[in-house]
């Protein structure tokens, strides 16, 4: 812990570390005097952490007036108009405007009309920051060849050497997918014998005869020699491939065209985030977050990765080079496009003090400081590799309706002040993962119109406020009969069709959440173009590889057309959205509950473990049935807060919830039996903080603000650190 020793600099104490690392390293390059910085980043909080704490204190009240609805009309649920009635008094329902259209301006393709697949990866690790930085384009062929999207039977093992028998599957596969999305006229790109440039045309031998694409305008270009290219690039809905050429490699050498790989345009955006993935509680961890988040925006970031006992310098990737059909070079971006996530109006940081001695509010903190560092590619001085358009794009999370969109958009406006950047040049993206943003979402973006760039649907965090919000209404169902309840359809459809009302069709992205089994591609292949279907422009995933074959669905669904069909669909159901998830009447087996338990407690204690011991904020962590779910805070959210549920309305006792994270506890110690940085619980649970800190989690989970779990991880995680 290095916030002990602090530097004051104005109405601010600061962790010197960090004061040293922003005015040394940061500051230079930006235009901006140190003094001018430290002044301007004081009257910011000085003006701006009262609003955050009011803001925080209303929170608490509506929860507070709402659990006393649900006290005094208990299981109430056949007038829904009184409900509603009930929230607009209280001011938790806003009144809706009139229609309008968002005027964000100078946004970049990647975001604004470019449909494609977006990763989100924690920022405070390096590699994964770089591998998601880099994973603009990806390879077809090992995203096939290493998944089970093709299957291993009939002799198409993966195993430890390259399988021919495995390699023709791939092959087969990725030739149907070029029929699909850049037919050949004619014919088929499997029986394609001779690829080559002529008269600025491609051309295409087929027993040999000449031909082209159906679709001339296709072909985007190569690279190499016309009438020998190394690659010829392709564009389908705004993506492109890249069909590698090489007959003298080992997969070239067998294929009639000489084609030894696919390269897809797979990710074109990725949040580097500073919040749900990862584990930062003070100076130290902050300066890590910064650090990397400053290597990306100047270019400088580096890793040094040790595979097979070689050592590589992993680094962002530069762009790629082509030339067009008439023989004009230019070149396409080589990376993502970068948004950073900032961390959320609940927490705050010891790494610095207002000049009461509170810690600063930590939206705070990452509002001045992740823009005045984005200044390295959007200032004066500036790369520009990043934005093309100059804009900063900060995804802003677990906001609670319109005013706290107000607060940000305001507090955005300030900070541009303080960075001598246009109005504006901030954008921001809202995560509609609460339900007060939910039912008041087109308020949310009338807030935040002449900067938002992003609406989004978390089904995690979102279920989460959910249960917390109508804590004391019932019992709520079981985990897994959460995603067929009506409220879910409709605040999926809602989402949408508020974005789409809102004018953000070709200026913004409307997104959907994450695929949580990275390990489970070939389900990903056959379920997650849903998300495009319901008129989503960018979904997450969890892995480059992922993006790469997600990327694959894009070229199936022209999203623009998608999304002008759902314009004339009628808005979802608000009755649907605040239907409350409860089981009426209870009548579970005690089996059932005990499964329900176990599983929640698994992914509990799995979680928290790696998080307060060794400060990992994301990772796969195995489930009860030993397949690996990408978990963060928002899953630890959502089970931590069921159990809680189902304590509160004896479901289940006390005595059986400790009893199942014992339980629980071995199991998940077993799971980890190979890490040898793992700490076991089992063997001390007395004395095992991650244990302590799950318990907790869930005992103490109808105190938690939002039902939020940083708090106690927090606390937790420097109890650790100071061990």
């Amino acid at each position: 812990m290095n916030d002990q020793t602090r530097t004051q600099t104005g109405n601010l104490l600061v962790a010197t570390s960090l004061y040293e690392f922003i005015t040394n390293d940061v500051l230079p390059g930006t235009g901006l005097s140190p003094q001018v910085f430290w002044d301007g980043f004081g009257r910011i909080v000085k003006k701006f952490a009262p609003r955050d704490r009011q803001l925080l204190a209303k929170r608490d009240s509506l929860q507070s007036l709402i659990d006393q609805w649900h006290l005094d009309n208990p299981g109430d649920f056949s007038n829904l108009d009184t409900y509603k009635n009930f929230l607009r008094k209280i001011g938790y329902l806003v009144p809706e405007g009139d229609d309008f259209s968002i005027k964000t301006a100078n946004v970049d393709a990647e975001i604004a009309s470019i449909a494609g697949p977006q990763l989100v990866v924690p920022v405070m690790n390096a590699r994964y920051a770089l591998n998601a930085a880099n994973a603009r384009w990806g390879s077809l062929y090992d995203a096939l060849y290493g998944t089970d999207a093709i299957v291993e039977t009939g002799g198409a093992e993966k195993g430890t050497d390259y399988n021919p028998a495995r390699g023709a599957k791939v092959v087969a596969w990725a030739r149907q997918f070029l029929d699909q999305s850049v037919p050949v006229a004619g014919g088929s790109w499997t029986d394609v014998e001779k690829i080559e440039i002529a008269d600025g045309r491609l051309v295409l031998q087929i027993n040999g005869s000449s031909c082209g694409l159906a679709d001339a305008d296709q072909f985007a270009g190569y690279s190499g020699e016309a009438s020998s290219p190394a690659s010829i690039l392709t564009l389908t809905n705004g993506l492109h491939l890249d069909i590698i050429i090489d007959p003298d490699s080992l997969i070239g050498r067998a294929d009639k065209a000489g084609i030894a790989d696919i390269i897809v345009e797979s990710a074109i955006s990725t949040i580097m985030d500073c919040e749900d993935s990862v584990a930062a509680v003070d100076a130290e961890d902050k300066i890590q977050i910064y650090k990397n988040w400053l290597g990306l925006m100047n270019g400088t970031l580096e890793e040094t990765v040790t595979k097979g006992g070689k050592s590589i310098i992993r680094k962002l990737n530069p762009d790629r080079q082509y030339t067009a059909g008439d023989g004009t070079p230019f070149s396409l971006p080589g990376r993502v496009v970068m948004l950073v996530r900032n961390v959320g109006l609940l927490m705050s940081n010891s790494a610095i003090l207002d000049s009461e001695g509170r810690e600063v509010p930590e939206t705070l903190m990452d509002g001045v400081i992740n823009p005045l560092i984005a200044l390295h590619d959007v200032g004066p001085n500036g790369r520009h590799a990043n934005s093309q358009e100059g804009s900063i794009y900060i995804v802003n999370p677990k906001m609670h309706g319109p005013e706290e969109v107000a607060f940000i958009n305001d507090l955005f406006g300030e900070v541009e002040t303080l960075l001598n950047l246009a109005p504006n040049t901030i954008k921001m993206g809202i995560m509609d993962e609460e339900r007060r943003t939910t039912v008041n979402l087109k308020e949310c973006i009338r807030a935040a119109k002449n900067r938002i760039f992003f609406i989004n649907t978390g089904f995690l965090d979102r279920t989460g406020d959910e249960i917390h919000t109508s804590m004391l209404a019932g019992a709520m169902v079981r985990k897994g009969d959460m995603k067929s309840a009506p409220w879910i359809k409709a605040y999926e459809d809602w989402n949408v069709d508020i974005g789409l009302e809102c004018g953000m069709s070709g200026k913004a992205q409307i997104g959907k959440g994450m695929w949580a089994m990275p390990d489970l591609m070939a389900d990903m292949l056959e379920q997650k173009i849903g998300h495009l279907q319901a008129g989503a422009n960018t979904a997450w995933v969890p892995s480059p590889t992922a993006a790469t074959l997600h990327a694959t669905h894009y070229h199936q669904i022209n999203i623009a057309e998608r999304q002008n069909e759902l314009k004339s669909r009628g808005r979802a159901s608000l009755d649907d959205i605040l239907s409350i998830p409860v089981s009426p009447r209870p009548n579970w087996t005690p089996e059932d509950i005990q499964a329900e338990l176990d599983n929640n407690a698994q992914g509990i204690l799995g979680y928290v473990v790696r998080w307060v011991e060794n400060g990992v904020g994301c990772s796969k962590v195995p489930d009860i049935n030993n397949i690996g779910l990408m978990e963060d805070r928002a899953t630890l959210r959502i089970s931590s807060q069921h159990m809680a549920n189902w304590l509160h309305h004896n479901i289940v006792d006390e005595a059986q919830i400790i009893a199942t994270m014992e339980k629980m506890a071995a199991v998940v110690d077993e799971q980890n039996s190979g890490d040898t940085e793992y700490r076991p619980m089992a063997a001390d649970l007395a004395n095992s903080i991650a244990f302590q800190a799950a318990l907790e989690l869930v005992l103490k989970g109808c105190e938690q603000p939002s039902g939020y779990t940083e708090p106690i991880l927090h606390r937790r995680r420097i109890e650790a650190k100071m061990k």
